[in-house]
């Protein structure tokens, strides 16, 4: 095969600016250096080498936005012909019997440097479709995902004005940075949809709650945390293990988008050691809030939505000191809906330059007053279940759970109890815990998932679905 080599040319030649203010010397770019280069173009169409075409086009306009106000046609989440068991036992491994005191290798190698074991690595042609019904609704929620990342960020720079962003602490170079991300969400969503054929679900619209840049951002980096989370729940469940190859290579950008969104809104862009993984329905309980309408005939999710959990004194990042924060200061009563961004200017950490009180856009902040610390009480507001919610309204919200009685933090490895003060019908009150993944790393922090349950039950990471029976009501906490 031939290989080329590209032109690369430095921009622009030597430039004669202005004196700078102060009497600074003026900026002399250096001259253009030719590179040996041929001319050449990136295949297309059926020639090799050709990129596959996107499910979508990455330039489309927005979708259409508001709630959804017709009568939904089916109602409820798919289901299969039968239900095995209300909620499944926990059992002992018999597969957990490898055990090596010293290291050395204990089996024939298949091939040199190759040691015995592994999945997919016995020469196999590796095949990436799904191989079964978990394995489609799970992408499938991908789906979902990548589609709403997809017109949010399209979303966001239509609606915003380069003003807008400006005025938020934040240039034309990030606008633009924001548009190269629906791009990749592009990418992401064609790739889930070739993994699963004619009937991946279509792009839907959307029910955004945000009006400012601030308010946008904040969302942002809700959804990108519960987007990330989601796919991380479930991918070492998938059987097939070359979807989930694929998908860890789309997630490993996802992580990057959360943290430039954090960045952008003044936070810290990576306050835990461990991103925490979720249930799927954990997942679709937290997105599908916002989604308004789908096509006609979309494939519909198996997963189950619960209730919503509302924390009445969630911390406002926008506060010079978040202790400050009134009740129920978000823009709506949705879990993921952001913190309000108009507050008092005295009250406002935007335009504070001060280390340790400036929450404007940075590669990195500190914080001398956090937004939330152990020990902190926190009160709590669930909904009953019935409500419809979702594509078209026509999800409901349903549990199974006995009486609350715990609240449930999840954030990095550990799922953390702490005991429910029951106030009300559907009220109460908790005290933020004080856990440690290890020495120096609070468990919990970052925008975290929070819980009402009627039990404490053990789970660890890879069985996190086993409290779902037990789920009252889900929500999001915003903790650092």
């Amino acid at each position: 095969m031939v290989g080329y080599r590209y032109l690369f040319l430095a921009i622009a030649s030597v430039a004669a600016g202005a004196p700078a203010s102060g009497g600074a010397e003026t900026l002399s770019l250096p001259s253009v250096t030719q590179i040996p280069a041929i001319e050449t173009q990136a295949p297309n169409g059926t020639a090799s080498g050709a990129g596959a075409p996107l499910v979508t086009s990455a330039t489309t306009v927005i979708t259409t936005h508001g709630p959804y106000s017709g009568t939904p046609t089916t109602t409820g989440a798919e289901q299969g012909p039968a239900t095995i068991s209300a909620t499944i036992p926990s059992q002992p491994n018999p597969w957990a019997t490898y055990y090596n005191p010293n290291g050395k290798l204990t089996q024939p190698q298949p091939m040199p440097y190759m040691p015995a074991g592994g999945v997919g690595t016995n020469g196999t042609l590796p095949v990436y479709m799904v191989q079964s019904d978990y394995d489609y609704q799970s992408i499938a929620l991908g789906i979902h995902q990548e589609f709403i990342e997809l017109d949010l960020f399209h979303y966001g720079a239509q609606v915003f004005s380069e003003q807008d962003f400006i005025e938020a602490g934040l240039t034309a170079e990030d606008r633009a940075l924001l548009q190269y991300m629906a791009l990749q969400e592009a990418g992401h969503a064609s790739l889930l949809a070739d993994m699963l054929g004619e009937s991946a679900p279509k792009q839907c619209t959307y029910n955004y709650p945000f009006k400012t840049v601030r308010e946008y951002i904040d969302f942002n980096v809700r959804l990108t945390r519960w987007g990330e989370s989601g796919n991380w729940g479930f991918l070492s469940h998938l059987d097939s293990k070359e979807v989930a190859t694929l998908l860890v290579q789309a997630e490993a950008i996802e992580a990057r988008q959360q943290s430039v969104f954090r960045q952008w809104l003044g936070l810290h862009p990576m306050p835990i050691w461990f991103a925490p993984g979720i249930p799927q329905s954990w997942h679709w309980t937290l997105l599908s809030q916002y989604i308004s309408s789908c096509p006609e005939n979309n494939t519909r999710l198996v997963w189950q939505n619960f209730p919503s959990l509302h924390v009445v004194n969630q911390p406002n990042a926008n506060r010079i000191s978040p202790n400050n924060t009134a009740d129920f200061e978000v823009v709506g009563n949705r879990t993921g809906d952001p913190s309000k961004s108009n507050i008092a200017e005295d009250q406002s950490c935007v335009h504070v330059n001060v280390t340790g009180y400036d929450c404007g856009p940075a590669i990195s902040r500190v914080r001398n007053q956090p937004l939330s610390f152990p020990g902190r009480e926190v009160f709590l507001e669930w909904d009953d279940p019935g409500k419809a919610v979702g594509p078209n309204n026509s999800y409901i919200t349903s549990t199974t759970a006995g009486q609350p009685a715990f609240v449930a933090w999840l954030s990095q490895l550990n799922l953390t109890y702490t005991p429910l003060n029951v106030t009300g019908p559907n009220s109460g009150t908790t005290f933020q815990p004080a856990a440690n993944v290890f020495d120096a790393d609070p468990a919990l922090n970052g925008t975290a998932f929070i819980a009402v349950t009627d039990t404490d039950l053990y789970v660890t990471p890879y069985n996190l679905t086993l409290l779902n029976p037990h789920v009252r009501a889900l929500g999001l906490y915003y903790s650092g």
